[in-house]
């Protein structure tokens, strides 16, 4: 499977991981089951009493992992004044106290202070709970001027039109991209397909191909085309297209012959983030992939979302992906 293969490589690392829910059952699942296997060393946010009492009522020995409540955090003050200057003239020292306290600000602020490798959150948090502290704490990575997302999408047996492991992008983040913004997730798409060990083969995805229809959609993504070219990128790109035009070698040779990408692209750049977000549960629920993500791209460090709707098995294996990026950073 794909995932043991990342896993492989994250073994026995000592990535730290931050998990800002701890009191959710399936949190503490995941994080004794990440602890036994040495896949990062976790640590939970949250009550130490409740979540221990927890998960000893359901046979797991979580003593061995770090749960911190912000609360009572000893060294709160340093990182206190680390976020005072990080949000000078947008937040008061006493709306920083606040905010610190707050689970999903005081685990951005461990990975900011070097305390954390990365961080995972949004089994209860939303999304943009989970995204604002990152943006505004730990920020863009140099050469980045935004933040988008995507998804790992994974096949243990690839079937006809089909591989084994794919890339979607913006599925959760920018939602009306121009054709700078999709310049950029194209960029740190094809980055995150090399983080997770493919060759990233883009597709700029459309509802026409190479000109077979017009609109301000078509011309944005032939605009994304034209700013790789210029930008000499190091990874094969073409569009714009369509979806089947980019991954069926039969549509490939009868719409864009000339393309070295259509027919077998790995990794897909959508015009906006309701066409990435529709395309990508298409994909996992009648495709039979299964999606990780939304996978953040473009920050300083690794900090990922998780699904309202997650499980432990999920949360575990977004853990592998967050420590497999932190690898990528070094």
């Amino acid at each position: 499977m794909f995932i043991d293969e990342l896993k492989k490589k994250v073994v026995g690392k000592g990535v730290k991981i931050v998990f800002t829910e701890g009191e959710d059952s399936r949190i503490q699942e995941a994080a004794f089951e990440l602890w036994r296997d040495d896949v990062c060393v976790p640590i939970l946010l949250g009550d130490p009493d409740k979540i221990r009492e927890a998960s000893a009522a359901r046979r797991m020995d979580l003593s061995p992992v770090e749960i911190i409540d912000p609360k009572h955090y000893e060294d709160i003050e340093p990182m206190v004044q680390e976020m005072i200057k990080l949000r000078k003239g947008k937040m008061t020292e006493e709306q920083v106290r606040e905010k610190i306290l707050h689970a999903n600000y005081f685990g951005t602020m461990l990975v900011k202070m070097g305390k954390a490798d990365g961080l995972l959150g949004g089994a209860t948090y939303s999304t943009a709970d989970t995204v604002r502290p990152a943006l505004q704490l730990i920020k863009a990575a140099p050469g980045n001027k935004g933040v988008s997302s995507c998804f790992l999408l994974t096949k243990d047996i690839p079937v006809a039109n089909s591989v084994s492991q794919i890339i979607m992008s913006d599925c959760g983040i920018v939602i009306e991209p121009d054709a700078d913004q999709l310049t950029e997730i194209a960029i740190q798409a094809a980055r995150s397909m090399r983080q997770f060990g493919g060759d990233p083969v883009v597709a700029l995805l459309s509802y026409s191909t190479n000109g077979s229809a017009g609109g301000d959609d078509v011309e944005k993504m032939k605009q994304v085309k034209k700013n790789l070219t210029d930008l000499h990128v190091d990874f094969p790109f073409d569009g714009e297209m369509q979806f089947d035009c980019a991954i069926v070698p039969d549509v490939a040779e009868k719409k864009f012959p000339e393309s070295k990408v259509a027919g077998h692209a790995n990794t897909f750049i959508f015009p906006n983030l309701s066409a990435g977000n529709i395309g990508y549960k298409i994909a996992a629920r009648l495709g039979g992939y299964e999606a990780m993500g939304p996978i953040l791209q473009g920050l300083n460090a690794p900090i990922n979302d998780l699904s309202r709707g997650c499980n432990a098995d999920e949360v575990y294996d977004m853990a592998i992906v967050t420590a497999t990026q932190k690898l990528f950073f070094e």
